[in-house]
This record gives structure tokens, sequence and C-alpha cells, in this order.
């Protein structure tokens, strides 16, 4: 296969583990150019650590990953995918506003870290979509939790990535804050953007997604439509606990 038809994602009997505990064991997952994918499982079966597998922030013990057809150690095109990590605060203690947060989403696309006129029109973009244009000056440690989160999706934005991979984007956030998350994830879809979701439940997201894999226990369970009643206490497994990992800090760039 070519890499102009080859998936954007393509994880190959995957393993992983964190510490000496087996997480990930031997998930295949698929996402193809122009697709919208919801990972979804109960805590602890390796949802996150399947996208992180894939961009090449968890190694892999076994298996291959790929995207975009090229091999992940190989892989160098970083401004093609946007990522927006689990529960971290866009400005992680240091006192940025959210424009420069945001700006720092679209230094792959930059020579010499000089933003153009395009650079500078794709970062006002990007903050307008997530509806924070009016307060674009403010400094992010002023921002809400679902403020954060939007100003996080409006970083991964501002480098106009062909694959969106978002970890858990509605967790802890406000209703406000859902609606317009959605309504930016159907804007990136409509314009023909591939997305990869970890998610607890569909939400207000379920429209808009093809297809949906279910792990459990680091296994995939299930590959195909959404299943009916897919809030977090109907997926298999589901213990009625709540952990998160713990805040990553910022980085600005995809792999820092």
């Amino acid at each position: 296969m070519s890499t102009v038809d080859a998936p954007a994602v393509a994880l190959t009997g995957a393993r992983a583990a964190l510490g000496s505990r087996p997480v990930l064991r031997g998930v295949d997952l698929t996402v193809a150019r122009g697709e919208v994918v919801a990972l979804l499982g109960a805590n602890g079966s390796g949802k996150s650590t399947a996208v992180r597998a894939a961009i090449g922030r968890v190694p892999l013990t076994e298996g291959r990953a790929e995207l975009f057809g090229t091999e992940l150690r190989r892989f160098r095109q970083w401004a093609r995918v946007g990522y927006v990590p689990q529960r971290t605060t866009a400005a992680s203690g240091v006192p940025a506003t959210i424009r420069e947060v945001v700006s720092s989403g679209r230094l792959s696309r930059t020579r010499f870290g000089l933003l153009s006129r395009a650079d500078r029109a794709a970062i006002d973009r990007a903050i307008g979509l997530v509806g924070l244009a009016d307060r674009a000056g403010d400094p992010v440690e002023a921002l809400s939790g679902g403020q954060h989160q939007r100003v996080l999706i409006a970083r991964a934005l501002a480098a106009e990535p062909e694959l969106l991979i978002m970890d858990e984007p509605m967790a802890g956030v406000d209703l406000a804050s859902q609606e317009v998350l959605a309504s930016t994830l159907r804007d990136q879809v409509a314009a023909g953007t591939t997305v990869l979701l970890v998610l607890h439940e569909l939400g207000a997201v379920e429209p808009l997604i093809d297809r949906a894999v279910v792990l459990r226990d680091g296994c995939v369970v299930h590959d195909g439509p959404p299943p009916r009643a897919v809030g977090q206490h109907a997926l298999p497994g589901h213990d009625h606990v709540h952990p998160h990992a713990a805040d990553e800090p910022l980085r600005t760039g995809l792999l820092g």
C-alpha cells in the first residue's frame, strides 16, 4: 500500500506497559483518512495509552505504529498531526496569553520560528473556532477549566492538522464549553480532518462518529458501529471508580 492510500493511524499488534504493568495486549487499530473514530472503554482499559503509543509518547514493547503509512520512528511530518492531551492546563505555571499558547502550536509550520501573515491568520482562526477571539490577549491562568481545554484545542488546530487526536476532550468541561468543542469538531470534520477521539461517552459528538473501538483490559473487544447506550456505566468492565492520569506538562511542539 502506498503512503497516499495508507491509513492516517495504524497500530498493529501493539503491546505496551507502564512500569511492570501490561497496558496494551496486542491492539490493532486503524483510522482511515477522513474517518472519525471514537476510542471507548472503562478507566484503565488502555485508551489513553493507545493514542499516546500512536504518536510515540509511550514506547511499544511489541507491534508496530504508523502515521500516514510511515513507521513511527521514521515519521517527521508532525505538522500534519494535532494532539490534545488529557487533563492538562494550557500554561502549566508559565505566564502566557491565549494567543501566545495557541501560537506555539503553529511553530511546526514556520521557518526559523518566525510567524508570517498566513501563520497569524491561522492562529486567529483557531482562536475564533473555539470561541475565544474576544479574549485572545487574556492570561491563560485566568481561565476556567473548560476554557483551558478550548485553548489546548486551538493550539492543536493552529497548525491546520490533517489528523486530530483528542484524549477525553469533554472530561471535566462545563456544558457551554462542551457545546463549543462539539461545534469546533463539526467544523473540522466537515473540512475533511481525520479525527481520533478518546471518550468515556459519545454525548454531543455522537452524530460525527463513523466507528467506535472499545478496549477492555488492553484488548479490542468491539470495532464497528458505536454501541448503543455508550455511557461509561454501560461499557464492559466499568468499575465505578474514576481515577485520572496526572497532569502532563505543556510542550510547545507535539513531541516537546
